[in-house]
């Protein structure tokens, strides 16, 4: 049973340096149990321009040199290592992650804060060979690193002290002032980092953290004219409609991933069986690097089968509090019904459930599911990340791909695969076997636009509704050529991600 408790108090918000309280408060909730852990004072508009008006009247007085900056955030660091134990008990509160999980991500704080003030110490320009041109005879070139001014940040709930962490650590080490919206069911972390920062002597009006509602105050930060770049880590959804509503700034997107795990026959079958344990259900699966595919070699999927699953009855599911605790449950009873539902209507369609999906302590949580079978339809993704793995077997997996033979792409079936038997707005090396390279940029984006090109929408629907399956062999970030074994084998298992299994 779980021994310790986070006390409920009232949190004031900062606003300008200085903490506020707006007269309206936000009830922060326990995922767990729907105790309340605290309340947070809500900001609004109005506030929001406020802050940001401080924090570029801040930036301006160029009064927090370089040397200032890095002594501020590894003081910082030294401050959150000492406050351990109660930021990972705000957290597991909070959000409901694991005791030991939390922990874990109060130590990643501590170094993320390192990192930045080694990073403020080294920000550097460059120069540029002018001499490299007639004109340039006897000219020195020189560049800056200069800051963006005011940076607005808005973070999520599955990391809610790293990833504030992340927004706040690189900004200030730049030079930069910083408006927060952290996540509305995990503020109190926000805030406390944000204390600890102005402990560590954060000069007034560089720092705000304002909770609230994303459609007020999240868009105020976004469209206020203020803020010269973005910092959004979240739904892919909202992420690219900030990046497409304000494109003369810059915005930097952390969103969600479908990440596979693949087990080849000749690899080690066993130590991926049992990491899999932890990738795939930490933190009740609620990470953008979790495993939601899993792809096994027909040569060692019964085996793989029969581990993992014998893993996953190792893992304890309940209060987060716990210290004994290894998986918590779902941010919201509306996501852990949505995954419930999700578990349901896969056994109903055929599949087989092999462990877990089912409620467990008193209803608080989803045990870890896994099951396997082909259901009727295609893989449904729930959008962000969700708690369910599937497995399915080679029958299934050889109706969906067909194989190529190397340095040829693999494509789902059903007419996805583009005509003429190559890819169109791509061409090949001399030799037949490099990277694919691009032509024109004019070419590839008129096929883009036409549906043609791999990269185009209508295509990346196709693969996201039949499950394409890309061999890990030879992806490069530009051309994304999938380069196989010489005798690739025909059978697979294929595993369903983060949403239904089919």
């Amino acid at each position: 049973m779980a021994t310790q408790a986070l006390q409920a108090v009232d949190h004031k918000l900062l606003a300008a340096g200085e903490w506020v309280e707006t007269g309206e408060w936000g009830e922060v909730k326990s995922p767990y149990d729907g105790t309340v852990v605290g309340r947070v004072a809500l900001g609004d508009a109005a506030l929001v321009d406020r802050c940001a008006i401080a924090a570029r009247a801040a930036f301006e007085s160029g009064d927090f040199p370089q040397h200032e900056r890095a002594a501020v955030l590894d003081r910082a660091a030294e401050l959150v290592g000492e406050q351990i134990d109660e930021l990972a008990l705000t957290i597991a509160a909070e959000a409901g992650k694991p005791l030991k999980t939390a922990e874990a991500e109060a130590g990643r704080c501590v170094d993320t804060l390192t990192f930045s003030a080694v990073e403020a110490r080294k920000l550097t320009g460059g120069t540029v060979p002018m001499e490299a041109s007639s004109p340039g005879a006897g000219k020195v070139g020189v560049m800056l690193c200069v800051p963006y001014g005011v940076v607005g940040a808005i973070s999520p709930f599955n990391f809610p002290l790293n990833l504030v962490a992340h927004k706040l650590g690189p900004a200030i080490a730049a030079g930069n002032a910083v408006v927060l919206k952290p996540a509305g069911q995990t503020p109190i972390s926000a805030l406390k980092l944000a204390a600890i920062l102005l402990e560590a002597g954060l000069p007034q009006g560089w720092l705000s953290v304002v909770p609230g509602p994303g459609s007020e105050v999240g868009n105020s930060i976004v469209e206020h004219e203020l803020t010269g770049a973005l910092s959004f880590t979240g739904s892919a959804k909202v992420g690219w409609g900030i990046r497409s509503r304000v494109p003369h700034k810059k915005v930097n997107l952390e969103l969600g991933s479908n990440a596979p795990l693949i087990v080849h026959s000749d690899g080690d079958w066993e130590t991926a069986a049992d990491k899999a344990k932890l990738h795939a259900f930490s933190h009740a699966g609620q990470s953008c690097i979790s495993i939601q595919r899993i792809l096994v070699h027909e040569d060692v999927a019964d085996a793989f089968t029969e581990r993992l699953v014998a893993n996953l009855g190792e893992l304890r599911v309940g209060d987060p509090l716990d210290p004994e605790t290894d998986v918590g449950p779902l941010i919201s009873p509306g996501d852990r019904d949505r995954v419930k539902q999700w578990v349901d209507e896969a056994v109903a369609g055929g599949a087989e459930l092999l462990a877990g999906g089912t409620l467990v302590d008193e209803g608080r949580c989803l045990a870890a599911a896994r099951g396997q079978g082909l259901v009727r339809g295609g893989l449904r993704s729930g959008g962000d990340d969700r708690p369910l793995r599937g497995l399915r077997r080679g029958a299934a997996a050889r109706q969906r791909l067909q194989v190529r033979p190397p340095g040829r792409r693999l494509y789902p079936r059903h007419g996805s695969r583009p005509r003429g038997g190559r890819d169109p707005g791509v061409r090949r090396r001399p030799d037949q076997r490099g990277p694919h390279l691009p032509r024109r940029p004019d070419a590839l984006r008129r096929r883009q636009r036409l549906g043609q090109h791999p990269g185009g929408p209508r295509l990346r629907r196709a693969r996201a509704d039949r499950g394409a399956l890309r061999h890990p062999a030879g992806i490069t970030r530009g051309g994304g050529r999938l380069s196989l074994p010489r005798k690739p084998s025909r059978s697979w298992i294929v595993a369903g991600g983060s949403g239904r299994v089919s």
